[in-house]
This record gives structure tokens, C-alpha cells and sequence, in this order.
């Protein structure tokens, strides 16, 4: 009877005990399972010391990659989506700055990586593609949406300002890549993927593929878009302890108080450039290229805006642009098409760069903003152009939203070349 209490106490002891075992078995399978995983960490190099690499991964985390014997590793190009046509490359082909996507099995803490293969893709590589991209942006269209038709996958454009103003018909497809700026932001690198049904009149858009004999209409290889502000005026004040800027619209007779952030792009032009324009905008013949204006127009900074959609790469490149705007583009003087007709967004992107405290009261200036909830921020602004506002009909509104919208989403240059961030693709 004794005994058979004991017994009877001591199984419930035993089972909970085999459950343990059996429990803690299980839990370090697992463990050794989701450790012997093949991990694939992709990133940048940052240092190649003998067999290791290391690299910062697009997460930010960094990971020491140990290059074995066995290390099967392949070269392929930007934009290239499979493996056919990689070459065989080794450890010593591989540079600081250079993108790898490597897979083998992690250690315990994830911090290293036994590599069993390695696919590298080029830093010099990258930047060519992207500056082979940033020239077809440059050369596709920019302005303001008229109509969108979705169901036919037709958009249509309002470009250029003055006697050059037409209208483009761009054609999407399925194949067309589709993105969508965020409402903050014209860096291509905060641009999300969209939707054609996204697009509104009114919207700023950009595109980039095959024109017409005419340049009428444009089969696209890839749009960007966005709803933005545009705002003509008179500066009342600045604050630059604030980092904000007074204008009254000149539309709205109102004031409107503006944000200026280490993102804002701000150009001014210079008196001569303006007066080009103004006569342009009233039909009349610019008299030569702004090349000859003190010899800035054609200089200016060497880059654009931050916004310039400027690469491709998916997410290799995942970055931004590569380095302003190319030089030679366009006839000399740096911004007239090859029709002989003037580039505004390229000649504005070549402008030199202005501060808050360059602008003083009563200087006349146009501005693209975002608007939040009760603030708006500049995203571009463009200083010295009381000519224009004076030579365009609806006190200037008019020729700010022209002007600007094809500059705002396309004038070059962009985010210092850095590969970190996100491309299109």
C-alpha cells in the first residue's frame, strides 16, 4: 500500500520530467535549425581584411562575411534580375563599395557569416547605370497633369511655359513602372510604388521612355508623380532662427508662412537668366544662352535638386543619384534642347544655390511646398524672379506651376551618389 503511493506520486514526477527533456531537445533542434538556415545578407563593403569582409547590410546591421576556398563567387550587372551571363570573379576583384548579396550559414549572435557564395555587383558599375538613367530622365518630359484615363492607361501633360507650352500623351503600360512621391518629400528615394489611379490633374509628374518623331507623345518606360503646392509671391520676411520664410500669395492676397529645411533646394537667378525667360514667356526671342550671363548659368553648382529620379537599380543600387547632372547634355550653354528651344529644367538645375538669408522683403520668388497638417514646407524655391512674375498672366501662378513642375521632379543631381538609399525598380 506504502508503495504503491509512492508509486503513484512519483510517475506525475517523471512524466513532467520527460516533458522537460523532451521540450529542451526540441527548443535546441530548433535553435540549431534556425542557425544552420542559410542567411543572405545584402549590403555595402565597408573593409576587406584578407578573407574577411565587411559588410553593412541595407537593414544598417553589419556583418563580417569569411570568404571560403569553397566560396563560389559571380559578378552581374545593375538591373540584372538572374544569374545568366555572371561571371566568375574572386576574392581580390572585390573593392570597398561594392554591393554583394552573400548567403551561407550565420554564427550564433548573426554578427558573422561562413559565405558559400557571393554575387557581387560593381560600385563603378552602378554609377554608370545610374548615370546612363539620370540622362534619360533628363531627357523625358516633365509638367502638369491634364487628364488621366486610366482604363486606357493615357495621361496627358502640360509642359513648358509661354509659346512653348504644348501638351505630351504619355502611354503606360503594364510594363511601365509606376511611383509615387511622398506628400513631405520630392527625393526620388522616399518615392513609393504607385498606381496609375493614384495620378490626379493638377499632380506634378515625370517621365522617362520613347518620344514621338515630334515629342508629342511618350511611350513610358516610367512615370513619377506627385501632389504638390505651387506658391508666386513676395517675400514679407524671414526668420532664419526659425528656418521659415514669409511669402504673400499672390494669388490668394494672403500671407503664408513656409518652412525651410536642410531638404528644401533653393536657387536664385540671375538677373540676366530672368529677363531670358520673361522674354520667352511673352513670345519673344531670347537673345542667347544663358552661358553669358557672368558665366554662371552654364556653370551654376554642377547639380540639381535632390528630387531628380536618377537611378535604377532595384534593390542593389538602392540609392539615390550619382553626382549632379552630366555635364554636356543639351547644346552649349547647357540648356537648350536639341530643337533649339530653351530646356527650363535643365537650365534651372545648373542655377547657383541661394540661402535663407540671401532672400531680403519684397524679393519676388516661386515656390514648390508639400503641405502638412497647418505647414508648409519648401521643397524647391527659386529666388530672382521678378521678371517672370511680371511677364506671366494670373500674377505668376501660372508660370511657377510650368516652370517648376518639370524641375522639381527632374533637374539632376540628387542625393550625393549614395547607394544606400532607395531606387527605382
Amino acid at each position: 500500500m506504502t508503495f504503491s503511493v509512492k508509486k503513484t506520486a512519483i510517475a506525475p514526477v517523471l512524466l513532467s520530467f520527460c516533458l522537460a527533456v523532451m521540450f529542451a531537445l526540441s527548443s535546441a533542434g530548433k535553435a540549431q535549425a534556425q542557425q544552420q538556415a542559410p542567411q543572405r545578407p545584402l549590403g555595402t563593403i565597408t573593409a576587406i581584411q584578407g578573407n574577411a569582409i565587411s559588410l553593412k547590410t541595407d537593414s544598417g546591421s553589419q556583418v563580417i562575411v569569411q570568404v571560403q576556398d569553397s566560396t563560389r563567387m559571380v559578378r552581374v550587372e545593375p538591373g540584372q534580375k538572374t544569374l545568366q551571363g555572371a561571371t566568375l570573379v574572386h576574392l581580390q576583384d572585390l573593392q570597398v563599395g561594392d554591393r554583394i548579396l552573400a548567403r551561407g550559414t550565420a554564427s550564433e549572435d548573426s554578427k558573422s557569416l561562413m559565405a558559400s557564395s557571393i554575387i557581387l555587383m560593381k560600385h563603378s558599375d552602378i554609377q554608370q547605370k545610374q548615370r546612363q538613367e539620370e540622362e534619360a530622365w533628363l531627357r523625358g518630359v516633365g509638367g502638369l497633369v491634364k487628364t488621366v484615363d486610366t482604363a486606357a492607361g493615357i495621361i496627358t501633360l502640360s509642359t513648358g511655359a509661354g509659346p512653348t507650352a504644348k501638351v505630351v500623351t504619355i502611354h503606360a503600360s503594364k510594363a511601365t513602372i509606376v511611383r509615387r512621391y511622398a506628400p513631405a518629400s520630392v527625393k526620388f528615394s522616399d518615392a513609393t510604388a504607385g498606381t496609375l489611379n493614384q495620378i490626379k490633374p493638377g499632380d506634378q509628374l515625370r517621365v522617362r521612355g520613347t518620344k514621338s518623331a515630334d515629342g508629342s507623345e511618350v511611350t513610358a518606360d516610367e512615370i513619377v508623380s506627385g501632389s504638390f503646392r505651387n506658391i508666386a509671391g513676395t517675400v514679407v520676411s524671414t526668420d532664419p532662427a526659425a528656418n521659415e520664410i514669409t511669402v504673400m500669395d499672390l494669388i490668394t492676397k494672403k500671407p503664408v508662412v513656409v518652412k525651410v529645411t536642410a531638404d528644401s533646394q533653393l536657387r536664385k537667378l540671375p538677373p540676366m537668366v530672368a529677363q531670358m525667360i520673361a522674354l520667352r514667356l511673352k513670345g519673344g526671342a531670347a537673345p542667347g544662352a544663358p552661358a553669358a550671363a557672368n558665366g554662371t548659368a552654364a556653370r551654376g553648382s554642377g547639380g540639381g535638386p535632390a528630387s531628380a529620379p536618377a537611378s535604377g537599380q532595384g534593390q542593389w543600387a538602392h540609392g539615390g543619384a550619382g553626382g549632379g547632372t552630366p555635364s554636356g547634355i543639351g547644346a552649349p550653354g547647357g540648356w537648350r534642347s536639341a530643337g533649339g528651344t530653351p530646356d527650363f529644367q535643365q537650365m534651372l538645375s545648373r542655377m547657383p544655390a541661394a540661402t535663407l538669408a540671401d532672400l531680403q522683403k519684397g524679393d519676388a520668388v516661386m515656390i514648390v511646398s508639400s503641405e502638412g497638417a497647418g505647414s508648409v514646407s519648401a521643397l524647391t524655391l527659386l529666388s530672382g524672379v521678378e521678371p517672370i512674375l511680371t511677364a506671366s498672366p494670373g500674377g505668376g501662378q501660372s508660370a511657377a506651376a510650368a516652370l517648376m513642375s518639370g524641375w522639381t521632379l527632374g533637374g539632376g543631381g540628387a542625393e550625393g551618389g549614395d547607394e544606400g538609399g532607395q531606387g527605382p525598380g
